[in-house]
């Protein structure tokens, strides 16, 4: 996918990420910080709405794993989270929590800044200066001074008043020059931060919003070994859109029938599994990736041609199917698979052949691939050159149908009414 196009359609998300170095020259610690586009070389807000999409980004999108690894990870924390009136949604772990200069400290801050250091939340002030934010010096592990263009006498009597709390370490913000680097380091700063050390590198990630990655737990759900029905259901029922859908291609399915339907569960035990399966993998993989009816076969055929190879080697279909099937989602969200992989429940060989192509279905994967980019030669080793050919033929004829027969059963006009 294009990044300009991907940021013109909102489905990218952003974070810039900025170095801390400790005295070593190695990296202690990130800040996270908000981006509205991939090429932002500075942040357009601070606002509760900026630090609050960092939040979800770091801890959803990306996960902090990929951003941070097991680093320290600072994130700008506005008054409204402070006190109580926005929550903080994850766990204190390695996250610093940096009160920005702009916050008045009063006692509501004062108080909700010392419930999150009760609750084992790490504290860090930004751009500190003597004042009102020295109330909050109790709290913090680390504090952060501004070096560009700052007087050495403010710089001095900051770090003197720090230094009345030997837990809090200092952190040299701002550093644009060689020059305020080795100040910095002279007078005795643990760590440090500036464009001379690194400038913030604007990561990006394709947004999987909560409905969609509860989209992809049911396409799990669908496609494991032994479907539990009745979770199928009740993930289905989770989300009004696709319960609609599904009672729209019940009542066209169901036409001519005397008979109402009143639930989704009607409507699944109806239409029967293997059509649900069917039709509601088609319709989340279209949401998941926007894609056409040809991309969606595409998909169906990789999952389906990964199962007839699979059975000829004895290898677990359905696992193999999955494999083939969120590999195709992942394509169509223009993410990895191994990023896919690891927002997923997945069992660990189907993981692993997601991840890295690794273990028999790995294999698979990778040799209907293969035939997919021209080079029939790893499906012809295993199944013959006459068989792969027949193989992935009758692959994509079953995929075609399937497309073709969910889209009838979507876009007629249903002949049964739906009890409310």
């Amino acid at each position: 996918m294009d990044p300009r196009a991907a940021d013109s359609n909102g489905a990218l998300v952003h974070v810039g990420r900025q170095p801390i170095y400790d005295r070593s020259g190695d990296v202690f610690a990130y800040e996270l910080l908000f981006r509205d586009t991939a090429h932002a070389t500075e942040a357009t807000a601070r606002t509760a709405e900026a630090t609050g999409r960092v939040i979800v980004s770091a801890f959803t999108e990306f996960g902090l794993e990929q951003l941070v690894g097991e680093r320290a990870c600072f994130i700008n924390v506005t008054r409204e989270f402070l006190v109580g009136a926005l929550p903080v949604p994850f766990d204190p772990l390695q996250s610093v929590l940096e009160i920005v200069e702009t916050v008045d400290v009063d006692d509501a801050v004062v108080e909700g800044v010392r419930d999150l250091v009760h609750r084992g939340f790490t504290i860090a002030l930004d751009d500190f200066t003597l004042g009102a934010h020295e109330r909050l010096l109790e709290f913090a592990s680390y504090v952060k001074i501004d070096l560009l263009d700052a007087d050495p006498a403010i710089v001095a009597a900051a770090m003197r008043r720090c230094r009345d709390h030997p837990h809090v370490q200092l952190i040299a913000e701002r550093l644009e020059a060689e020059e305020h680097l080795q100040r910095a380091f002279d007078l005795g700063f643990a760590y440090f931060q500036g464009h001379v050390l690194g400038r913030p590198h604007v990561v990006s990630t394709v947004s999987l919003s909560p409905a969609r990655i509860n989209r992809l737990r049911l396409l799990v759900a669908l496609t494991a070994p032994d479907v539990d029905f009745a979770e199928v259901v009740e993930l289905i029922t989770q989300d009004p859109a696709l319960s609609f859908r599904l009672l729209q291609a019940t009542n066209a399915a169901a036409s001519g029938l005397k008979t109402r339907v009143s639930s989704i569960q009607d409507a699944a035990v109806l239409l029967g599994l293997n059509k649900v399966q069917h039709w509601v993998t088609l319709s989340l993989i279209g949401d998941l990736g926007e894609a056409t009816e040809d991309q969606l076969a595409t998909t169906m055929t990789r999952a389906r041609a990964c199962r007839a190879v699979a059975e000829r080697l004895d290898v677990p279909a359905d696992a193999a199917f999955t494999v083939g099937l969120l590999s195709g989602v992942a394509e169509l969200t223009a993410q990895s698979s191994a990023e896919l992989a690891g927002r997923l429940p997945l069992s660990p060989d189907v993981a692993q052949a997601l991840a890295g192509g690794a273990g028999e279905l790995g294999r698979i994967l990778n040799v209907v691939r293969e035939y997919e980019d021209g080079d029939p030669a790893g499906l012809a080793a295993i199944l013959g050159a006459d068989d792969a050919v027949r193989t992935y033929l009758g692959a994509l004829r079953w995929s075609t149908d399937v497309v073709r027969s969910v889209d009838t059963a979507t876009t007629r006009r249903a002949a049964l009414p739906v009890a409310p």
